[in-house]
């Protein structure tokens, strides 16, 4: 079973920046996506930005400009918050993605909240 902590979250004014990391406790070296998914009170959770091992990041249309995802050590991502505004008020969660028989098999962790404070 593949473990997935994250870290970082807290409390930050309007137009502050914050950085969250997510590790995955996975032990081979075979092909993965790591994404952040956010999810607002009231709201359907929602992809923030993924990035697969190969390097190839995607970004929620909200995210484009002001968040970047990062994956600098093998099972181990970043996400890079600028400019943050009340909207972005949510529970961050980090999810790792790999293949089983060619089957995607996905490991969540429990999210780290995020109060973007006016």
């Amino acid at each position: 079973q593949v473990q997935v902590v994250e870290s970082g979250g807290g409390l930050v004014q309007v137009g502050e920046s914050l950085e969250l990391s997510c590790e995955a406790s996975e032990s081979s070296a075979s092909p993965y996506t790591m994404a952040w998914y956010r999810q607002a009170p009231g709201k359907l959770r929602e992809l923030v930005a993924s990035i697969t091992s190969a390097g190839t990041a995607l970004y929620g249309d909200f995210a484009k400009g002001r968040f970047s995802i990062s994956n600098p050590y093998i099972h181990f991502v970043y996400l890079r918050m600028n400019s943050l505004k009340p909207d972005d008020t949510a529970v961050y969660y980090c999810k790792f993605q790999t293949w089983v028989r060619s089957v995607a098999v996905d490991y969540w962790g429990k999210g780290t909240l995020v109060t973007v404070s006016s």
